[in-house]
């Protein structure tokens, strides 16, 4: 992989409900391989995590922003890897690829979907949004 040196990344996370903090952070840890884990910028999910005891307790622990993105949003993505799991209970064809594009403001991953652990991770560079907010 051939990426930059200094980096700024968005990590889009799917999991199961009550998921631990350590779970998470297993499974990010092996889909960032050799990326750093100090390069995070934000982390995503879907909504209808807000409330996901183990996703808080995991940004929290380590000071990570998190940002969720409503069903709607995520429809408004490039199509990404379909999650059956996703489209069942969400209303949606997956969420950690999609999330990471969109708090990334990115068009491509650097990671698609990895999953362990009831979680799903997915990573984008983080760009900043151009002077028309694109």
């Amino acid at each position: 992989m051939n990426v930059p040196a200094i980096m700024r990344l968005a990590v889009g996370i799917g999991c199961r409900r009550d998921t631990s903090a350590d779970a998470i952070e297993h499974a990010v840890r092996v889909a960032l391989g050799t990326l750093e884990f100090g390069d995070i910028a934000i982390v995503a999910s879907i909504d209808a995590k807000r409330n996901e005891a183990g996703l808080l307790a995991f940004c929290a622990r380590h000071g990570l922003p998190l940002r969720f993105y409503t069903a709607d949003e995520i429809a408004r993505t490039p199509r990404t890897a379909m999650s059956h799991h996703a489209a069942k209970h969400m209303n949606v064809d997956g969420v950690c690829e999609p999330c990471a594009l969109l708090a990334g403001n990115a068009h491509t991953l650097i990671v698609p979907k990895t999953i362990g652990c009831g979680v799903t991770v997915a990573v984008a560079m983080a760009h900043e949004p151009d002077a028309n907010g694109t």
